[in-house]
């Protein structure tokens, strides 16, 4: 018998039978562009086809694999024309629905025809029913049932699961004469499944596996995959970095003199911490490559001022400088801090937004263009292609997760036309756990202020029902009456901006009728930036006592002064928004609390949320529970970047993999450089070049 030809798990979908152009590009979608990828397509779930059930067993909600004969097949127009076909197996009977189905179908489902059918069983009008089930006409040498559980693939609009699966078969067949190399056997236990052990159970789980064990994903064969996924995903951005440092940039020296009169003029001294964050800094930016690095500080650190000492230092040496900031007001505040420290140091800051007039744009628009402009703050207006920079060496990114990775992709491209590539700092204030920053940010250099200033306080937290509210209007009045100030912050679930803000603006009236010796004001989104600048003006000048606000106000807005805050329906709230807003007291040298008002009753994810808050005010700790709870997409924004689109790992889950992760992927760039091409074409679908934000 000849032997079968090499499958080629590096050729091109297309070489399978039965694939053309139109379900290539269906495969696209969902990832799959060579006979490889099929074998990393894994299952999101299975269902249990490996035991035929009879009629008279079933229950409404069970999902069951049933065969039985065709007594009746009729098209009925009721209120919506459908097909109904009347099984029956001596035990019982069901009825299958069919909303679509062609003249075909019909004649296939004929009197006495056998079939095997799966499908949710529901209540219907005549007993029950299987509405659209899978199915197949039972022939004579079909086997009893299916040996192996049943793989639910993902899947897009046109591709069918039993064509997914087929195809799986199809690259399985060959599988034995060409499987995968094991590239991390040395490293591994022997007593481990190795990688084509894993891939073959995870597509066709024997008979007997536990479904509900397969849905923890602990098991072996899933971890040895998820440890292959986390490791080709740290390689990759080990290889952006490394390429990073072949690329140009503009090289920032240290000027002591510039450094000092900053110093000299800030009205305090600047921690431990962020002397050893402005250290690394400094010293990234006066090589003649572009620094990629992660500054972690918690709310209230103080990380805005040691950014400055780097923009400062890429102004003092003739370049630009460009601060992204996610929202028009932390913007607002960015800019109007920067200005107050660097203005009087002879450094020019302009901002940049989409809410400016067209007149003002233009002017800082050809300012920028000209090098006129050393400093610009803004938002994502900064991305737009009407924006042209002359010399930008210093790119610094607030939140970055904020942003989506195309954007902030253009905004360094925007430094790349004199070939040189900014130097790249991103803040944020989200504390990561170190294997978690190793392995999801591998291609950035990191730094973490972990001490608060002097004299800064932690926040007292409370936790109270909203049947409770009139305790703290209450007071209210004589906080304010000893001359401190009150953030009163009300999120509504809806989500809509309108809704949210007409509730800011109803509230602000309540209370204002209240405490009539009170001054009360609110801001919203929907405000024009104008006048959220004077709403704040007024808060941070004494003039407001009581602050009304929708979650605009969660990052940047900095009035010591305001010692109070109470957040409306903090049960809603994910921990690391508490926590951020939370952050917006606490900022002067007087004792500050929160007040966490939710609506009864709580459940259990958050009861737990707000008893992290009232126990502790470490962000790390806050950041911990939020990873826990929420997962790494919503915490490190890795839904946008498309650096870690994970198909098997979790990386919460696995979080006890990732000391391998790393000691392994260390171990094979040190020995095994060869392997890393295989993992990342493996595993990783997103273009190496988006690490590089």
């Amino acid at each position: 018998m000849a032997d079968k030809p090499k499958l080629g798990l590096e050729r091109p979908v297309v070489s399978l039978v039965g694939v053309g152009p139109r379900l290539a590009e269906k495969l696209a979608r969902i990832g799959v562009n060579t006979v490889g990828d099929i074998l990393c397509l894994l299952p999101q779930r299975y269902e249990d086809r490996t035991q035929i059930r009879s009629l008279g067993s079933l229950r409404p909600g069970e999902k069951a694999l049933i065969e039985a004969k065709v007594e009746l097949a009729e098209v009925a127009f009721r209120r919506r024309r459908s097909l109904l076909v009347r099984l029956a197996d001596g035990s019982g009977a069901l009825t299958l629905r069919f909303f679509h189905f062609s003249r075909a179908q019909q004649q296939t489902l004929a009197r006495g025809v056998c079939l095997r059918c799966y499908g949710e069983v529901r209540a219907g009008a005549t007993g029950i029913e299987m509405i659209h089930p899978e199915y197949s006409v039972v022939a004579a040498d079909t086997p009893a049932a299916e040996n192996t559980l049943t793989p639910v693939y993902p899947a897009t609009e046109g591709l069918h699961q039993q064509r997914l699966r087929r195809l799986v078969d199809q690259v399985f067949e060959r599988l034995e004469d060409e499987p995968l190399s094991d590239l991390l056997g040395e490293f591994l236990p022997s007593s481990g499944p190795d990688i084509n052990e894993a891939l073959q159970f995870l597509h066709r789980p024997p008979r007997g596996t536990e479904i509900d064990a397969l849905a923890t994903g602990r098991h072996p064969c899933q971890r040895r995959v998820a440890l292959e996924e986390l490791i080709a995903h740290r390689l990759s951005l080990r290889r952006s970095a490394a390429e990073q440092h072949r690329e140009r940039a503009f090289a920032i020296p240290r000027d002591a003199a510039a450094l000092n009169r900053l110093r000299e003029a800030l009205p305090f001294a600047l921690t431990s911490g962020q002397e050893k964050a402005l250290a690394e800094i400094l010293q990234d930016l006066s090589a003649a490559s572009p620094m990629h690095r992660l500054l972690q500080g918690d709310v209230g650190s103080g990380k805005t001022v040691v950014a400055a000492f780097a923009v400062l230092l890429a102004a003092a040496s003739g370049y630009q400088a460009a601060v992204m900031a996610p929202t028009e007001l932390l913007a607002e505040q960015h800019h109007a801090t920067l200005r107050g420290w660097l203005e009087p140091l002879g450094i020019g800051v302009a901002s940049l937004s989409g809410s400016m007039g067209a007149q003002a744009r233009a002017g800082v628009l050809g300012a920028l263009a000209t090098g006129d402009v050393q400093v610009i703050v803004g938002t994502h207006a900064l991305f737009q292609e009407a924006v042209s920079f002359s010399r930008l060496a210093l790119v610094i990114v607030d939140e970055q997760h904020r942003f989506g990775v195309h954007q902030r992709l253009s905004l360094m491209r925007k430094g790349q036309k004199q070939r040189h590539t900014p130097h790249q700092l991103i803040m944020t204030a989200t504390p990561i756990p170190r294997t978690l920053a190793m392995t999801a940010y591998a291609d950035l250099d990191y730094s973490v202020i972990d001490s608060l200033p002097a004299g800064r306080k932690p926040v007292a937290t409370v936790v109270m029902p909203e049947r409770r509210r009139s305790e703290i209007v209450a007071r209210i009045s004589g906080h304010c009456a000893s001359g401190q100030q009150v953030y009163w912050v009300c999120p509504l679930v809806e989500g809509s901006e309108l809704i949210e803000s007409s509730a800011a603006l109803e509230l602000a009236q309540e209370l204002a009728e209240a405490l009539p010796d009170v001054a009360v004001a609110a801001i919203h989104g929907r405000m024009k930036s104008a006048d959220k600048e004077r709403v704040m003006a007024a808060f941070k000048g004494g003039r407001i006592h009581v602050l009304v606000a929708t979650t605009v106000i969660e990052v940047g807005v900095d009035v010591p002064n305001a010692t109070l805050m109470i957040v409306e329906n903090s049960e809603r709230m994910g921990l690391a928004q508490l926590h951020q807003l939370r952050g917006r007291v606490g900022r002067g040298h007087a004792a500050s609390s929160c007040v966490l008002l939710y609506k009864p009753p709580l459940n259990a994810i958050a009861r737990e949320r707000l008893e992290v808050l009232r126990r502790t005010n470490d962000g790390f700790k806050v950041a911990e529970k939020d990873l826990e709870l929420r997962g790494p997409g919503e915490v490190l924004g890795t839904r946008q970047t498309g650096v870690l689109e994970l198909r098997v790992a979790d990386l919460v889950r696995d979080a006890d993999l990732l000391p391998d992760v790393i000691r392994i992927s260390e171990q094979i760039i040190e020995r095994h450089p060869e392997r890393i091409e295989t993992l990342l074409r493996r595993w990783i679908r997103s273009g190496v070049e988006y690490a590089k934000v």
